[in-house]
């Protein structure tokens, strides 16, 4: 349903006295399959939105080509937008306005004839359950309730492809995982669903493939499971705050726990994040105890040590040396 080749874009910015071309996005090749649901994840900055908005039209590419739903995204960016649907971070729907209201007014934004539009305003109520609120002004909706207007708003004209900016952020977690119901309901009926998310728990328990993109280029995609295979072993996660205090352990001393346990022989990789360190290992039954008399000949006692298998988070930090909050 999308494919994408050496897709590029930069901007112009002024640096002091001198104008600078950055490289939002450095051409980046992907394909979603049709009725998939496709998570796009990066760090603030890494080019994530620019690349969404590039796909719905609204920035025009410098480079690359695109297909989506069999449109090109160059060539005819009008059929494009017949065929997708686009659900931006900040609602588009009007205070004073009505649920049913503004369901209608985006049906006959795409041509459909008032009581056609009435049908299909009828049909999204009843599919997302707007029924109970539907006739309030929006403005009194609760946070869950206008992002499940925003999600029927998006779908209205049946796109063959949704493109979901964020879709449950700033959401409690009933209202996330309603949301998750949302999204698979629309994928089992056949539609194509991008999204991106700040969530690596929502994209690993909602997404079909993930794709990840730093500093404007894909790094990392697959499947949540064969990401995570990916990174072998167990991980070992060492919290150098005691826990008897509320106070954080001496920076001194997380560099110097950190420096030493890189060091270990067991350590296929070591991560630094704020108090802990965090350790790629074959087997944590193993290096643990090394740990603790590697530690303990420098005089430093751990809080905790916690041991887990390799987490969507911990396939972040590897592809991008942070961790995607950071």
């Amino acid at each position: 349903m999308i494919e994408v080749s050496g897709l590029r874009k930069s901007y112009r910015s002024r640096r002091g006295r001198k104008a600078a071309s950055v490289d939002a996005v450095r051409g980046v090749d992907f394909c979603v399959e049709r009725a998939e649901i496709f998570g796009f994840l990066g760090p603030n900055g890494a080019g994530k939105s620019t690349t969404m908005r590039m796909l719905a039209t609204l920035l025009r590419p410098d480079g690359g080509d695109a297909t989506i739903a069999g449109a090109d995204l160059r060539r005819d960016p009008g059929q494009v937008r017949r065929r997708i649907g686009f659900v931006a971070q900040s609602s588009g729907t009007y205070d004073h306005s009505t649920g049913r209201r503004d369901l209608v007014l985006e049906a006959r934004m795409y041509g459909v004839p008032k009581s056609a539009a009435q049908t299909l305003a009828e049909a999204a109520i009843a599919a997302f359950q707007l029924e109970d609120f539907v006739d309030r002004q929006i403005k009194t909706y609760s946070g869950g309730q206008r992002r499940r207007l925003d999600v029927a708003l998006g779908v209205i004209h049946s796109p063959q492809v949704i493109f979901l900016d964020e879709p449950t952020a700033g959401l409690d977690p009933p209202s996330r995982a309603r949301m998750w119901q949302e999204v698979r309901r629309l994928r089992d009926e056949g539609m194509t669903i991008f999204l991106t998310t700040h969530y690596l728990d929502e994209a690993d328990t909602l997404c079909d493939r993930i794709s990840i993109i730093d500093a404007g280029l894909i790094v990392a995609e697959g499947t949540p499971s064969d990401l995570k295979r990916e990174i072998s072993g167990d991980v070992v996660v060492v919290d150098l705050a005691a826990a008897d205090t509320a106070g954080a352990p001496e920076p001194a001393m997380v560099l110097e726990a950190s420096k030493v346990l890189a060091e270990q022989p067991y350590a296929e990789s070591c991560e630094t994040i704020e108090h802990t360190v965090r350790l790629y290992v074959d087997s944590a039954a193993t290096a643990i105890p090394q740990i603790m008399r590697a530690l303990s000949g420098k005089g430093i006692e751990p809080g905790a040590i916690e041991t887990r298998r390799p987490s969507l988070d911990d396939v972040f930090l590897a592809k991008t040396g942070r961790t995607l909050e950071d």
